[in-house]
């Protein structure tokens, strides 16, 4: 079991002007670390040189693009972090290896408008699936941003879904997994958008649902928030329950207001707990293996966090929502301590 030694504490003052980052130290060697936040296209932007800060001192600063409700994260094969703001009606990709920025939006077109982007995920193609909980969609874009098609679209302009909210892409067997939180019900799609199967009811019993969100394959697993259930369901392919931790309550260990879920390279899994601006690491059997975060607007700190996502280098990603940022943090497990992150 990994113990918690100790939680992110607030930053002591010191006479310099060095920021101390917060780190968590785990049993075996394994650590936690804060290591960048994202908030505005400054954030991937190079510095600008001496004659841009003259020219923009005499014409003005360019406009910045900033997040404003963001609520979902993804990367993609090219490190570049794709973040959903449902509050600017739109999803950032931010490009820290180019330095580059982009925002992109459907908001003013007629037809198949993105209202209100919610979960995000990338297929092997770097192509983005984006769910839209208000038009009742899921709206593709290629790995340049560009608008390829929408899913679920109907006759009268309105989505197929009720909500769909949590989205999963599964390339090699080319499967869209969605939830449709209205429905406590996963649609399973082809990549055309075509309803192949659909998994689950609502209910309390194992593989039954009470307003599912958030979404992530890990292996054969499906992992599916129950919201409402106060638990996180695993599931396998065909719709039959796994595995499930969680329980309701407002302590450390138990669920209130699960989002995100994500898996590490250990299998721990990890889920955001909204109510009380933390994220929990379970083991596979349902046991709490420590937490970090607490509320605030310091490092570490959260404010109604919601989307995770882990990459395959152990990066931590949360949307930390109401503070308008997202937080990165790098994982070192038993490996990773003792050589070094790849």
């Amino acid at each position: 079991m990994l113990t918690l030694t100790p939680s992110w504490a607030a930053p002591k003052k010191a006479k310099t002007t060095e920021v101390e980052v917060p780190e968590l130290l785990l049993e075996g060697g394994r650590k936690l670390t804060f290591e960048r936040s994202l908030s505005t296209d400054r954030d991937v932007r190079p510095k600008p040189k001496f004659f841009t800060k003259v020219f923009d001192f005499v014409v003005g600063q360019p406009d910045l693009h900033f997040l404003v409700r963001p609520y979902g994260v993804a990367e993609d094969s090219r490190g570049r972090i794709i973040i959903t703001d449902p509050g600017a009606q739109g999803v950032h990709i931010f490009d820290p290896v180019q330095q580059k920025y982009k925002f992109i939006q459907r908001k003013e077109k007629s037809k198949d408008a993105m209202l209100a982007p919610q979960c995000v995920a990338v297929d092997d193609k770097d192509n983005i699936y984006v769910s839209d909980s208000e038009a009742g969609k899921i709206f593709v874009f290629n790995a340049d941003g560009k608008y390829q098609r929408a899913l679920g679209s109907i006759k009268g302009g309105e989505g197929f879904f009720k909500r769909p909210t949590g989205i999963a892409i599964d390339s090699p067997q080319q499967r869209i997994y969605i939830t449709d939180t209205l429905r406590d019900q996963i649609f399973v799609l082809d990549m055309n958008g075509d309803v192949l199967q659909t998994i689950g009811k609502n209910g309390e019993g194992q593989g039954e649902f009470n307003y599912p969100t958030e979404l992530r394959l890990d292996g054969k697993d499906l992992l599916v928030v129950d919201a409402m259930n106060f638990r996180v369901q695993a599931i396998d392919r065909a719709g039959q329950y796994q595995f499930g931790i969680g329980k309701i309550g407002d302590g450390t260990g138990a669920m209130f207001r699960p989002k995100g879920v994500a898996v590490d390279s250990e299998g721990h899994i990890y889920v955001v707990e909204g109510s009380h601006d933390m994220v929990q690491v379970f083991d596979r059997e349902g046991r709490l293996l420590y937490y970090f975060g607490q509320q605030g607007t310091g490092f570490g700190d959260f404010r109604l966090p919601t989307g995770l996502f882990i990459d395959h280098n152990d990066r931590v990603f949360v949307v930390d929502s109401y503070n308008r940022r997202v937080q990165v943090f790098q994982y070192f497990g038993l490996k990773q301590a003792k050589g070094g992150v790849q």
